[in-house]
Parts: C-alpha cells; structure tokens; sequence
C-alpha cells in the first residue's frame, strides 16, 4: 500500500473515532429485538374495512403534490394516486428487502456461526422475511398492483447480489432503508392516513432502526478496514445505487392507473421543487453520515448530485 493510502486511511480513522466493539453493538440490537419485534399477521387487524376519506399516503409525499398537475386533479384522484405510490413503494420495499437479504447472507457466509454478530444477521433476516409478507399483504388490502421494477434494473441487481463488496453492500442497505424509513416516521403519526397503513409504517420503523444502526455500525468499520480499491468502488457503486433508487422510488405506471398523462407527469414531478427538497430532506440524515465516513467523495459524490438525492 502506498504512503498516500496509509495516510487517507489514518485520516479516515481520526476523523471517525474509535469503532464500537462488534460483538457488544450486535448484542445490544439482539437485546432490543427480544423486546420490540411485531407479528405482522397478529399486531395488525387485518379484516377491517378500509377508510373511507383517509390517504394511504400523506399527501405532502405523493409525488405530484403542488404541482400544476396536482391542482388540476379532484380530490378523489388525487387520494387514489396516494393509493397507488403507496402500492409502489411497497413493492419497491419488498424487491429491495429480497436483495438485502441475500446480502446479509452472503455477509456472514465465512463467519463464526455463534458469534452475536451473525446471530442478529440472522434476527435481521427474519425481520425482512416478516416485512416484506406485511407489505405484500397491504398491497393487496389495498386493491392496487405490485409494481416491479424495470427489467434493466431488476436484472443487475442480480449482479449486484453476486459480486457486491461488503461495505458496497451495508452501503445499499441504508440508501433502501433510511429514506423510505424518514417518510414512514412521518405517515405512522397521521392520522389522516389509513389505520393499517399506519400500524405497518409503524412496524417498519421500530424494526428498521437496529436494521440501520447495525449497517452504520458495520459500514462505518468497514470505511476503515477495507483495502483502497474496495473503498473507492464502495464509493463508486453506492453513488450509482442512489441514482437507480430515484428512478425506481415511484413507477411511472401509477400515472396511468388513476387516468394522467404518464409523460406529462413524469416531467411534472422532475420540475417539482417540493418533491426534490422531499427527497433530499428523506435522503440527509444518511448523506450527512455518508459524508462524514467518507463515502461522499469524489466521482460518487458527482453520481449522488445526479440523482437528485444530495443538494
């Protein structure tokens, strides 16, 4: 290794601090799930009727919201749109939680099978099975469709899932989970929202937070620890997550579900100055802590700037 590499990984290791013991951190995360994990099936009444008048999404993060396009529409379409990225949303979470799982498993693959920090992997894992049946389950309560993904981002995706580097992936992990995670910290205290729409959001979010502490954690050490290349194609691969991931958080054919111009809306929504301060609102408790572990640095901050996701 270079002298220049030693010095950016000395850098690297005074501006963070000391990394937290692995086993105590992934002990803590095991102690809180004995105490604070949900039965889906069992927490959630899931035979009530839906609500006539409430969102299944706050309207303020519907994709259109004051747009000109928004102002146009009646109030029915526009809570049917809400009904419909809410579907999105759901399936995107299911097609991203699928892949962590994988990831996580790939994760602890050589790993020692007793250790605290393989058995939460394992809690984590069971988790994302329980969510991603919870989310299934409201996409159909709600009598919208699943959307997939675009073929062209579904299939390299599995290539992600072969050839991902660890701190590649614990870095994907929080791009998927933490800005879905700010807008459900929203919708589960709104109480114009739908009551099961809110029990899962509510759900998620207590779950998600040792989701996302034990990525951090294992991020964060691995930023320090990881050879140069691996730093730098982490760096690369997790600016161009973040662009799939704003092309892939709300598909297009929502639009045309409930009657609007595809085109015209997609085209809406990219203008919208309310929608990108949403997004980049959702997306800066994770930059901040990207930039601060020095992820954020040069060609992936640019690919960052280009997805919208970082100001």
């Amino acid at each position: 290794m270079t002298t220049a590499a030693h010095g950016d990984i000395q850098l690297l290791r005074d501006a963070l601090g000391p990394l937290r013991d692995r086993e105590q951190v992934a002990a803590r995360l095991l102690e809180s799930s004995a105490k604070h994990s949900f039965d889906p099936d069992k927490e959630l009444d899931w035979d009530a009727p839906i609500e006539d008048g409430r969102w299944f999404w706050p309207p303020e993060l519907v994709s259109l919201y004051d747009t000109p396009m928004w102002r146009r529409m009646s109030e029915e379409q526009r809570m049917d749109l809400a009904r419909h990225e809410a579907a999105s949303l759901a399936s995107l979470g299911i097609w991203f939680e699928i892949i962590l799982m994988q990831l996580l498993v790939r994760h602890i693959y050589d790993k020692s099978v007793t250790s605290n920090h393989v058995r939460y992997a394992l809690t984590e894992i069971a988790d994302e099975c329980r969510h991603s049946m919870m989310f299934a389950r409201m996409i159909q309560k709600g009598g919208a469709p699943a959307y997939a993904v675009p073929r062209i981002y579904h299939n390299l995706a599995r290539v992600l899932k072969t050839v991902s580097t660890t701190p590649g992936s614990f870095a994907a992990t929080l791009l998927g989970e933490e800005i879905l995670d700010w807008m459900q910290r929203l919708t589960f205290p709104d109480e114009r929202v739908q009551t099961l729409v809110r029990g899962v959001t509510r759900i998620h979010v207590v779950e998600e937070a040792r989701h996302v502490r034990y990525a951090r954690e294992e991020l964060r050490r691995q930023m320090v620890t990881a050879p140069r290349w691996e730093q730098e194609l982490t760096r690369l691969s997790c600016g161009q997550a973040a662009r799939v991931f704003s092309v892939c958080f709300v598909n297009p054919q929502v639009y045309e579900n409930v009657g609007l111009d595809r085109r015209e809306a997609v085209a809406q929504v990219n203008a919208s100055g309310h929608r990108r301060e949403v997004m980049q609102s959702g997306a800066r408790r994770l930059t901040d802590f990207l930039d601060d572990i020095g992820v954020l640095r040069g060609p992936g901050r640019r690919l960052w700037k280009s997805s919208g996701l970082l100001a």
